[in-house]
Parts: C-alpha cells; sequence; structure tokens
C-alpha cells in the first residue's frame, strides 16, 4: 500500500491534536492516510501502555485511516542514532507517502523537538540509495517524500501555511476524546491530574483552532511549519 498522507508523531494522541482535522479531511476526499506512533507512550502520568493502545485503535477508528503502527521505540529516551533512523527508514519505504507530519520543532515536551529532527533526518536518509534497507528479508528501493511540515503544538509557533478543518472539527475533536485516560478527567476522578486532563485544556486547544482559523477567515484551521520555502503551480488555490 502507499500512502498519500504519513502522520509520524511520537506519542499517541499528537496525531490527533495537532493533525486530526487534516487527517479526517484527507480521509473524506478518498486520500490514503496512515499514522505511525514512534512510542508507546509509556511514561505517561495516565493510564498505561495498553491503555494506550487501545485508545489510539479507537481514535483511527473514528479518522477512518487505512492504518495505525507503532515503532515502540523507547519513550522519553530515544534517540536520533542509527537504530531509531532506519526503523524510521524502513517504514517511509514501505508505504512510500507523499506528505509526511511530524511532530512541532520546537515544543514544551522534549521529546516533541527531538522526534521532528529524528524524523526530518530520517526522511532524507531515505532518499539516499546506498542506505540500504530490507524488509522481510526484500531491500527496499530508495525513497523521499515530496513534501515534509511539521505540526503546532502546544507552544505557539507562526505557520507557514494554515489549512480550513472548520468541517471536520467535531471528528477531530471525537477522535481526542477517544483517548479517555489522558482528556477531560472528570470532578471525581481519583487518578493523577495533569496539565491535559484538565477539561481546560480541551478549550485551550479548541481557541487555538479558532485562532488559527481566524488568520484565513474561517472557523477552525490546523497550522503547519516547513523547513523549506514552499511553492505552489497555481496561485488561485491560495485562500
Amino acid at each position: 500500500m502507499r500512502l498519500d498522507l504519513m502522520v509520524m508523531t511520537v506519542h499517541p494522541d499528537d496525531a490527533e491534536l495537532g493533525a486530526g482535522g487534516t487527517i479526517a479531511k484527507y480521509v473524506t476526499e478518498g486520500k490514503k492516510v496512515g499514522i505511525i506512533d514512534l512510542t508507546r507512550g509509556e511514561l505517561g502520568t495516565r493510564g498505561t501502555a495498553i491503555t494506550r493502545a487501545q485508545e489510539a485503535s479507537a481514535a483511527a477508528e473514528i479518522l477512518g485511516v487505512e492504518l495505525r503502527e507503532n515503532l515502540e521505540l523507547r519513550d522519553g529516551f530515544f534517540l536520533n542514532e542509527e537504530i531509531s533512523q532506519l526503523a524510521i527508514i524502513r517504514i517511509i519505504r514501505k508505504y512510500r507517502p507523499e506528505v509526511i507530519i511530524t511532530n512541532a520543532w520546537d515544543d514544551r515536551h522534549p521529546d516533541h523537538g527531538r522526534a521532528s529532527k529524528l524524523v526530518n533526518d530520517a526522511v532524507f536518509l531515505s532518499g539516499l540509495r546506498r542506505v540500504e534497507t530490507e524488509l522481510d528479508g526484500v531491500t527496499q528501493e530508495a525513497f523521499r517524500p515530496r513534501l515534509q511540515l511539521q505540526l503546532i503544538q502546544d507552544k505557539y509557533i507562526q505557520p507557514h501555511v494554515i489549512l480550513d478543518i472548520s468541517d471536520y472539527w467535531d471528528i477531530k475533536e471525537k477522535s481526542i476524546l477517544a483517548y479517555k485516560t489522558q482528556f477531560n478527567a472528570s470532578s471525581d476522578d481519583d487518578g493523577p491530574q495533569t496539565y491535559i486532563s484538565n477539561p481546560d485544556f480541551m478549550e485551550y486547544t479548541r481557541g487555538r483552532a479558532r485562532e488559527l482559523g481566524r488568520n484565513i477567515q474561517v472557523k477552525y484551521g490546523e497550522g503547519f511549519t516547513a523547513r523549506k520555502l514552499l511553492g505552489v503551480q497555481d496561485l488561485f488555490d491560495l485562500i
């Protein structure tokens, strides 16, 4: 299977929070979209790796993606080194996405920026034919996605592109709330409370989408950054 869009982020729920509307939009339009989680999120204060996997599966079903896989790198302690890079290269060459979206290049959570750099380096190396990889005993061909973008997560970063997700906000929100151990904890929840479990966090998330949308005169938007200049073939496609 070849993907049109691959969202490759470090923790289960990063894809939904940062690009859930984008994923829903392109799935609805018939694009092949997949999510690759780098870690199981096993260091999270609430829930477990098992519950996170169950929630990630439920969120993937809500979004309607073609696939969701987990590379099971070590949450909090993965490094930008050969073993991790090759794991990512194999999955990129396997699914050959046209566009790849990954974590913010700088953020409150140190895993986000580190994962962004790791994926960025692996994307480049994936296009080098002398970087040799195999999958199921078969030599893979070199491949590099046409476009790589980064999420805007907790820390506000000026976006290079904003996508209108107004028609897909409800799907995005449902996919986020599939992570029942992580978000919208009730007042009688006796588990540890975190920055994201407070119901106010979802209001913040909605506010960010409204803020981004306002910049392009729509209700809800998702913003992304690029590490290179973006070109267009038709100025009339811009809004």
